[in-house]
């Protein structure tokens, strides 16, 4: 089979322009997402972090999430300030590196919060994507869905969780929380953005 070489500038041609996008000097801007804030934990850690006043501008909201706890815990949050326990119910699934699966739930609705991913090495940061759909509507129960992991250096795990809040209030503040007397560790980050519909 014969092998052309093709110059950069006839490759270049094929592809799809935007400025200068073939020599690296354009930047490419995702649009549907939009920055609402940023939250980085200081020194000595934090109980709890809240965005208010969130804009009702999006179509969902999604909080990307880099944490860490003094122990090996989950952290949780709360939507409108709300503590009511019938309002929160959830399921999640977790796979390690070692195959072992487990799953958990709560279907008791029993719990004052909904629930993030677990934090099972408090030396080390978990990530994770939650997305909060349909926010705005006052017609829907939320839905909320979280994919998260931690890498322990050879060890670890990756989380899949859903929340449900029975209410069809608009999300309008968001709480992060630890109980129990733990607290989220310094240099946490907490970034929530709005998705354009």
């Amino acid at each position: 089979m014969a092998i052309r070489f093709a110059s950069a500038s006839r490759i270049g041609n094929k592809l799809p322009r935007g400025s200068n996008f073939w020599d690296g000097s354009a930047v490419v801007v995702n649009s549907s997402y939009e920055s609402i804030a940023t939250v980085t934990v200081g020194s000595g850690g934090t109980q709890s972090i809240t965005f208010s006043s969130i804009p009702a501008t999006y179509k969902h909201l999604q909080l990307r999430t880099s944490h860490a706890t003094n122990n090996t815990t989950n952290i949780y949050f709360r939507i409108n300030g709300s503590t009511t326990a019938a309002e929160y119910g959830y399921h999640y699934i977790v796979g390690t590196g070692s195959g072992s699966v487990f799953a958990a739930s709560d279907v008791s609705h029993s719990n004052t919060y909904g629930v993030f991913a677990y934090n099972s090495n408090p030396s080390n940061f978990t990530a994770g994507v939650t997305d909060f759909l349909d926010y705005t509507s006052t017609t829907k129960n939320k839905t909320v869905r979280q994919l998260a992991g931690q890498d322990n250096n050879g060890s670890g795990y990756i989380q899949l969780t859903s929340n449900l809040w029975i209410n069809t209030a608009a999300i309008t503040s968001l709480t992060i929380l630890s109980t129990g007397g733990d607290y989220i560790n310094q240099y946490s980050s907490f970034a929530l953005y709005g998705i354009k519909g």
